[in-house]
């Protein structure tokens, strides 16, 4: 089959490329950008069945009229000392400046002696934000025309202020994720350059992924925009670097696969057109099981509760399928018309290279197989042990730079409250027949809400205008997105909050941090779903590739093994040599999507290489030495690439970046250098002509030792 598609390509080169400009032209220029999908609310991606999202619908029901969220203007004096009362009417004609600024979006500012902090060290403005929760821009927009007015009014007046808040942070965290999308994509593009110049010395194979997968992650990002326009899903913020990283690591790594068959085979003394025929005949099925195998690993997300990794599945499978189209024609139309000038000005590709390491590698795997394999299994086990010490982190603010003007305001605003006071925990209280509250039942709840373990103090409640629904500000004496309050919420407070509702009244409980609590839940529970499907179907693609029942088997577990050494790597260094609460809660899915789903992709070329060895008549161990010796150089620099690509992450000014470009990075590392490069060869060979059963895909049924030899034609320069 692949033998075909590749003649097809190559004989209309032409055609491919001008199809390719031609839709690469209508999708840019005429289907939505990724930018009207992106979300950063975390509890827009719960499902209706969680508390905190039943509270959110009862809200807009009750009180239509209320703001959305609030920007907390934080205001101290510029030496540090106690606020006077000249000070404190500053800043009541600083809140009139506001309100008289008529800024979109936002409501009447409020302040007064009660805003002013028991130790007098801080005041604050609540500030409303009345823009609709779908006007994303609207709302960034009145924090920062809200940022201009008190620059122009406190200037000269020894006060200074900041704005906190969730509107503020994201504000500040856009210009976050733009820089990190700015530093991440430059250094991903350095580092791939420079790999790939080490290894072919040649400036147009480095040049060629940046170029073709520059128009691919513009293509996949339209692609994706317009399947969550026509499927009603959005996407989280970090979406958009993600993309870049897997786009450019998956790429490169399918554009070297072929690159080093094509080069091959040019040294076999093939001309460039049937050079390139043979490699996509004999690529095409690795690199189209292996995108098979991370698609549905992907599409598996869409099994998840939790919205956010739900739409983030479908997203990276729409782009890694651009990927595999790409890989499977443009690129290889590209290279047969370039054809060994893809290698200029480097000679060395028509020299097959003598005792190389991974020949001494192969041929060590070859001698000794069971001490391969013991080992490289012993080292995956002493890593996956810190996984069981997982700990999941939930405090975005505390990922990204203490510098922002949100963070500053968020640190002064604990100098004088509870660390509640940022983000309240909110208590709905509804009569259980709709009736109208009580002030009986108000006030003893207040009461009995305030004596709640973990509860630092309640506000007076905001009443609907039918007087059937109150609301509470609940202020947390601890930081409300810390691991302890989610804990707290989880636990003990949303129910501990249940049993003191007055007879007759029922509460539920709402706010940031009771969200966090519900997707603690969800994402134990997606990932109980997710990872045992996952492997089954994974399974199941090896079976049809191989057609073998005995060495998917052993391929999964050495999968899941190496997904479960990441994540106890990680564990190892930000839990316990960083000494952090955790990590960020993000990880276990996005290593399920890198490491357990890219993973296999080396997998799939070494164990396609194995097969191909031991067809041409070699016994097992002969075939594992040969297979580590031609495989183990695509394998290796593929997951150096990838790996480089993940790595720069940690050159992002975000915490949770950076644990994903760590975690990320090793994990590539440990699937090309101990998975596919010592243990899955060495179980190979152990196993022998039974790791093929029933298919016995080892066998060459057509009698041939080896592919037919190419026409001896002169090896030159063009």
């Amino acid at each position: 089959m692949f033998d075909r598609w590749g003649r097809f390509v190559v004989r209309r080169a032409w055609w491919v490329i001008g199809g390719w400009l031609v839709g690469a032209f209508l999708i840019i220029g005429l289907l939505p950008n990724l930018s009207d999908i992106t979300s950063g609310d975390q509890g827009s991606f719960l499902p209706g069945s969680y508390e905190s999202v039943q509270a959110i619908n009862l809200s807009k029901t009750a009180f239509p009229e209320q703001a959305t969220s609030t920007a907390i203007v934080v205001v101290k004096r510029s030496d540090g000392g106690e606020l006077t009362q000249a000070d404190q009417d500053r800043v009541g004609a600083l809140s009139t400046a506001i309100a008289g600024a008529h800024i979109a979006g936002i409501g009447q500012p409020v302040t007064g002696p009660q805003a002013v902090a028991p130790n007098k060290l801080v005041q604050l403005i609540n500030v409303p934000i009345t823009a609709a929760l779908t006007d994303a821009q609207g709302q960034m927009d009145a924090v920062t025309k809200t940022r201009d007015v008190i620059k122009t009014s406190l200037a000269g007046t020894g006060l200074s202020a900041g704005v906190a808040g969730q509107i503020a942070q994201v504000v500040d965290n856009n210009d976050t994720f733009n820089t990190a999308f700015t530093v991440v994509g430059s250094a991903t593009f350095a580092l791939i350059i420079l790999l790939i110049l080490l290894i072919f010395r040649s400036p147009i194979a480095a040049l060629l992924p940046i170029v073709v997968i520059s128009v691919v992650l513009q293509v996949s990002s339209n692609l994706i925009a317009t399947a969550g326009k026509a499927f009603g899903f959005n996407v989280d913020q970090s979406l958009q670097t993600l993309l870049l990283i897997v786009l450019y690591g998956i790429g490169t790594d399918y554009m070297l696969f072929l690159l080093f068959r094509y080069r091959e085979r040019l040294r076999a003394g093939a001309d460039k057109k049937s050079a390139m025929v043979y490699a996509v005949a004999r690529v095409g099925e690795v690199i189209t099981s292996a995108a098979a195998a991370v698609i549905v690993a992907f599409l598996v997300l869409l099994l998840a509760t939790f919205g956010g990794f739900g739409s983030l599945g479908p997203a990276l499978a729409i782009a890694v399928f651009v990927m595999l189209v790409t890989g499977l024609t443009l690129i290889p139309a590209l290279v047969s018309l370039i054809g060994p000038a893809t290698f200029w000005p480097s000679k060395a590709w028509k020299r097959e290279p003598k005792g190389t390491a991974f020949a001494r590698i192969g041929a060590a795997v070859g001698r000794r197989p069971a001490v391969t394999a013991v080992a490289s299994g012993l080292v995956l086990i002493a890593l996956a042990s810190g996984a069981l010490m997982f700990k999941a982190d939930y405090d975005f603010a505390a990922g990204f730079p203490s510098t922002t003007e949100s963070a500053k305001a968020a640190a002064d605003l604990e100098r004088g409250f509870p660390q509640g006071a940022l983000d309240p925990t909110l208590a709905y209280l509804t009569t259980s027949d709709g009736s109208r509250l009580t002030p009986a039942q108000l006030d003893r709840f207040a009461a009995d809400a305030a004596k709640v373990n973990g509860v630092g103090g309640v506000q007076p409640p905001a009443t609907s205008a039918d007087g059937t629904v109150a609301v509470y500000s609940l202020l947390l004496n601890v930081n409300p997105a810390s691991n302890e309050a989610i804990d707290l919420v989880h636990d003990h407070l949303r129910g501990d909050l249940h049993a003191v509702a007055p007879p007759g009244t029922k509460v539920l409980i709402g706010g940031t941090t009771a969200i966090y609590a519900d997707i603690n839940s969800a994402n134990t529970r997606d990932l109980s779903v997710i990872l045992p499907i996952a492997a089954l179907l994974i399974a199941i693609i090896l079976a049809l590739l191989l057609r073998s029942v005995v060495a998917p088997v052993y391929l999964v577990v050495a999968v899941l093994l190496n997904f479960a050494a990441t994540l106890g790597s990680a564990i190892y260094l930000f839990q316990g040599v960083a000494g952090r609460p955790g990590v960020t809660f993000q990880l276990p899915i996005v290593l399920y999507l890198f490491v357990l789903a890219i993973g296999t992709d080396y997998n799939i070329l070494m164990i396609a290489r194995l097969r191909e060895e031991a067809r041409a008549g070699n016994e097992p161990r002969k075939a594992a030495a040969l297979g580590v010796q031609h495989g183990g150089p695509s394998v290796a620099a593929a997951g150096l690439i990838l790996a480089g690509t993940f790595a720069v992450l940690a050159l992002a000014p975000v915490s949770f970046l950076q644990q994903i470009g760590f975690s990320v990075a090793a994990g590539i590392l440990l699937s090309a250098f101990v998975m596919s490069m010592f243990l899955v060869p060495s179980l190979t060979a152990l196993l022998g002509h039974a790791a093929w059963w029933p298919g016995h895909g080892d066998v060459n049924r057509s009698g041939a030792e080896r592919a037919p030899a190419p026409p001896q034609v002169p090896v030159g320069s063009n």
